[in-house]
């Protein structure tokens, strides 16, 4: 059994398999394997300008460090929590700041938790209305099928 070992934040591991324990340089492979995201979605990040690479090699090869490590990891975790692209941009905008004070981002996270509990609120009338549904089944034929008629019906 292999031990983790602790290090520091933003630290990258001593990997003997991995450049980036040499050198402090990661490719895209390395970078996407280390941040949980896809090559594909990372260079699509890079379109859109939350994330430029480090610089380039002699190969001409994207070369990443550990900033660019933080800042897709800052983007995945804001992608799950449901922030839009637009929104990152301008949580990043605002992280890149380090001297302002951060009442900005606590509003930008507050009006992401009521866009949230709106979410939860419209999931939870959708649930109702399918299970309304499943009791109108009879079993039948779909001829004869209230779901299909139920869904059917033009409001007034």
């Amino acid at each position: 059994m292999t031990q983790r070992s602790e290090r520091e934040p933003g630290t990258a591991a001593q990997d003997p398999q991995s450049s980036e324990a040499v050198t402090g340089a990661m490719s895209i492979g390395q970078l996407a394997k280390a941040s949980d995201v896809q090559a594909v979605t990372i260079r699509y990040y890079e379109t859109k300008r939350l994330l430029a690479p480090q610089r380039r090699a002699a190969n001409g090869y994207r070369e990443y460090g550990n900033a660019q490590l933080r800042r897709l990891t800052f983007i995945r975790r804001c992608r799950h929590l449901g922030f839009s692209l637009d929104d990152i941009r301008a949580l990043l905008g605002l992280a890149d700041q380090q001297a302002l004070p951060c009442h900005q981002i606590d509003a930008r996270i507050e009006a992401q938790l009521v866009e949230v509990r709106k979410r939860q609120r419209d999931l939870a009338v959708m649930e109702e209305e399918l299970q309304r549904l499943t009791y109108c089944c009879a079993g039948g034929v779909v001829a004869q099928c209230r779901i299909v008629e139920t869904l059917s019906e033009t409001e007034e």
